[in-house]
């Protein structure tokens, strides 16, 4: 044992079971995507920096979204690509150490930050005149700082569990990522303290902030209801829909991997659902944001503008 666990240095991440010509497939199809996540949050973050209206906490929040989502797409996705082009090309184990701390932190942030969302929008709605006495800056950093903080300090719990196990067994993972279940069964000692404390996380990074955020949109709903104009109720629930739209795609995502599925090869379909987790969930929240949001497409077509007229003014000049 002791010859194994000093020999064991990397790891080979299997991915998916699919031939050479759907590999490749597959990287042509997730290339675009990786890059489509990036500038979508990287112009939802250039947006919110370069325009003084969007510097209100609503979209203080949503930045710290976008970058949480850009940090959990360059966690998994470019090795992912790396293993769909050179299939044999193993990942360290720092590396692999690594990459399971950073997806458990960036889950449940992104878990609490929308929990801290939904009490803005709460706020917003429900207590409108004392919306900027309560959302002031020094509670809004908080707020992030809370979201962030627990994160950090759950996936420290995991990895420090994580590194005295012994690992004598083929380190052939599989996955397209270094998912913490997936590492725990190349383990040759007992893991339920490590299996525990992940559903324990799961539960609790589940349950609670999505039943925070049932009661936040509850009481939103009251409010609401008790608009008296038709433009009114749909201008307060129009400023919601962005967000529960995420919610609804973190959460549904979030919940069938830890609840089913219950047929067919439920480890493969998971994976499959992972990489909707960790891919497609980042690439859809800035377009759900920019379509749904005037402010945003606003900010946008106005920025849009001052570029045509630069470019322009530079075409004239010559």
């Amino acid at each position: 044992m002791g010859h194994n666990l000093t020999s064991i240095t990397e790891f080979l991440l299997l991915g998916f079971p699919v031939g050479p010509r759907i590999q490749m497939l597959l990287f042509g199809l997730f290339s675009p995507f990786y890059v489509f996540t990036l500038l979508g949050n990287g112009t939802i973050l250039g947006l919110i920096s370069l325009d003084s209206r969007l510097h209100t906490p609503m979209y203080f929040f949503l930045s710290h979204l976008a970058v949480v989502d850009i940090a959990y797409a360059c966690n998994t996705v470019p090795q992912m690509l790396v293993n769909l082009l050179h299939p044999a090309k193993p990942i360290s184990f720092a590396g692999c150490m690594t990459q399971t701390f950073l997806f458990s932190t960036f889950a449940v942030t992104e878990c609490l930050l929308l929990v801290v969302m939904s009490y803005d929008r709460y706020v917003a709605i429900c207590h409108p005149l004392r919306y900027l006495a309560i959302m002031t800056w020094r509670v809004c950093i908080t707020l992030a700082a809370t979201s962030w903080a627990p994160g950090v300090v759950l996936s420290l719990i995991h990895l420090v569990l994580l590194l005295p196990l012994p690992f004598c067994r083929p380190q052939k993972i599989n996955h397209f990522f270094c998912e913490i279940l997936a590492v725990l069964k190349l383990a040759c000692a007992d893991t339920h303290i490590n299996e525990n404390m992940v559903l324990a996380g799961a539960i609790s990074g589940l349950v609670g902030p999505l039943s925070t955020i049932v009661v936040s949109y509850m009481c939103i709903l009251c409010a609401i209801l008790q608009i008296q104009s038709r433009e009114g109720q749909r201008k307060a629930f129009s400023t919601c829909f962005s967000h529960l739209c995420v919610v609804g795609l973190f959460y549904g995502t979030a919940i069938i991997m830890y609840v089913g599925p219950r047929y067919g090869n439920p480890k493969e379909q998971k994976k499959y659902l992972l990489l909707f987790h960790s891919l497609f969930n980042p690439m859809l929240n800035p377009l759900i944001y920019s379509l749904r949001n005037s402010e945003v497409k606003n900010t946008l077509k106005r920025l849009l503008e001052v570029e045509r007229a630069l470019w322009r003014g530079l075409w004239h000049c010559d």
